[in-house]
């Protein structure tokens, strides 16, 4: 692994799959299908944080859950990203023109992962194989990552049928995630997007 951008990935990946297990074993509500429009990224920390992205694609816009989405990246890191690695997201929403904080409600929302590494771990355990597209590329999903530079092809990533909290309505929303190691920030990326969801 050469960039932070294989553990934006893995994280992704892995959240998939634990929103497609608490989908089929908590779900109480009707399905409903989803539309994310105008997604956008940037970067949000120093010039010289360690870890950067430095291209994001993501088409089609909307992406439809459930549904495909095509995505390539590049960044790099110059230094390795062990354990602990942690990561503090913050969520906002729009309301009447006014970006209002979400709270982490069931590990969803502005929470604070103190160790990305072990997430990875639970989500992904140690000896299993990493989950596509990281394993096609040869590309590891655990810590420790290596420093270097990185480049994810364009690449087709299916977005399971999950049932997204109640609280997570139709608007406009942004959200940053800061990197970090032992009190230091390592990257920050900012992501944007307006969500739309209906019943089947």
């Amino acid at each position: 692994m050469k960039s932070c951008v294989s553990v934006f990935i893995a994280l992704f990946a892995a959240n998939c799959f634990w929103l497609e297990a608490s989908s089929h074993l908590l779900s109480r509500r009707p399905s409903k299908f989803t539309m994310v429009w105008g997604f956008s990224w940037k970067n949000c920390g120093k010039e010289d944080d360690p870890a950067q992205l430095k291209t994001l694609s993501i088409s089609p816009d909307p992406i439809s859950i459930p549904g495909q989405l095509t995505a390539a990246a590049s960044g790099s890191t110059s230094v390795a990203l062990s354990s602990p690695l942690s990561v503090n997201v913050t969520l906002h929403r729009e309301v009447v023109g006014v970006w209002v904080k979400i709270p982490c409600l069931d590990e969803i929302g502005s929470c604070h992962y103190p160790n990305a590494c072990d997430l990875l771990d639970q989500l992904i355990p140690p000896g299993q194989d990493c989950p596509e597209p990281l394993r096609t590329y040869g590309l590891p999903c655990h810590c420790p990552f290596k420093a270097g530079d990185y480049a994810f092809p364009s690449s087709d990533i299916v977005i399971p049928d999950v049932e997204l909290p109640g609280w997570l309505t139709n608007g406009n929303y942004r959200v940053q995630g800061i990197l970090g190691s032992a009190d230091k920030e390592l990257g920050c990326l900012e992501i944007g997007f307006s969500l739309h969801s209906s019943k089947k």
